[in-house]
C-alpha cells in the first residue's frame, strides 16, 4: 500500500502550460493568465503504488509538476497575502491520456482516470528556492527538468488566481505546471517524481 503525504485532497487544481521551456518545447504562446482545470480526488495515490494504463487509452503520459498544498481556507487572495495559506509544497504526477485530451478537445476524461495524481513522499513545509529543480527519472533516465523559476506564473500567483475563481479550502492541491520533456508511460516502467528540498515520489505503471 502507498503512502499518502496528507489526507486525500478535497479538490485538486492543475495548472496547464506553465513553464516558459514548455511552451516554447511546443511552440506555443505564453499565456496571459493561468489555464486551470480540475482533478478529480479519486484519481490520487502515494508513492510506491501503480499507476494503471487503462484500457480506454494507446497514449498516456507522465507530467511531473511541483503541488502546492493550502493549508487554511483561501478566498480573494492576494499574492502578497497567500504565503499564510500554504501548508507546504510536495511532488506530483499529472498523469494524463493524451490521445484523449487530443480526441476530446477538453481535458477532463484524459485527466481524471483512477491513479492519474500520484502525491508524495511527504509535505516539505519551508520555501523553496527560486532555483529548486523539478524533475522526472523514467527507468532511472532523466526525462523532464526545469527549475521553478521558469514557470509563468508562480506557486503563490497561483494560489491567488485560483482564489479568487473558487474557494480553497485547507488540504485542497494545487499543481503548478510541469516542465518540458513529457512522454508516454509503458507497463513495467518506473517512474520518478525528484524535487530538491522535498525528495522523490516513485511509481510503477501498469496496464488495467
Amino acid at each position: 500500500m502507498g503512502r499518502l503525504p496528507l489526507p486525500p485532497p478535497g479538490k485538486i487544481v492543475a495548472v496547464g502550460l506553465n513553464y516558459r521551456s514548455h511552451a516554447g518545447e511546443l511552440g506555443m504562446k505564453l499565456p496571459r493568465e493561468p489555464l486551470i482545470f480540475l482533478k478529480p480526488p479519486s484519481a490520487v495515490i502515494g508513492d510506491g503504488e501503480a499507476i494503471v494504463l487503462p484500457p480506454q487509452s494507446d497514449r498516456v503520459d507522465h507530467e511531473a509538476e511541483l503541488a502546492l498544498v493550502v493549508g487554511k481556507t483561501a478566498r480573494n487572495v492576494s499574492t502578497g497575502e497567500a504565503p499564510e495559506f500554504v501548508l507546504g509544497y510536495t511532488c506530483a504526477n499529472d498523469v494524463t491520456a493524451r490521445d484523449l485530451q487530443q480526441r476530446d478537445g477538453q481535458w477532463t476524461r484524459a485527466k481524471s482516470f483512477d491513479t492519474f495524481c500520484p502525491l508524495g513522499p511527504h509535505v516539505e513545509t519551508e520555501a523553496l528556492a527560486p532555483g529548486t529543480l523539478v524533475e522526472l527519472l523514467l527507468n532511472g533516465e532523466p526525462r523532464q527538468g526545469a527549475p521553478i523559476s521558469d514557470m509563468i506564473f508562480s506557486p503563490l500567483q497561483l494560489l491567488s488566481f485560483i482564489s479568487g475563481v473558487m474557494t480553497l479550502e485547507p488540504g485542497d492541491v494545487i499543481l503548478t505546471g510541469t516542465p518540458p520533456g513529457v512522454g508516454p508511460l509503458q507497463a513495467g516502467d518506473e517512474v520518478t517524481v525528484r524535487i530538491e528540498g522535498i525528495g522523490e515520489l516513485s511509481n510503477t505503471v501498469v496496464s488495467g
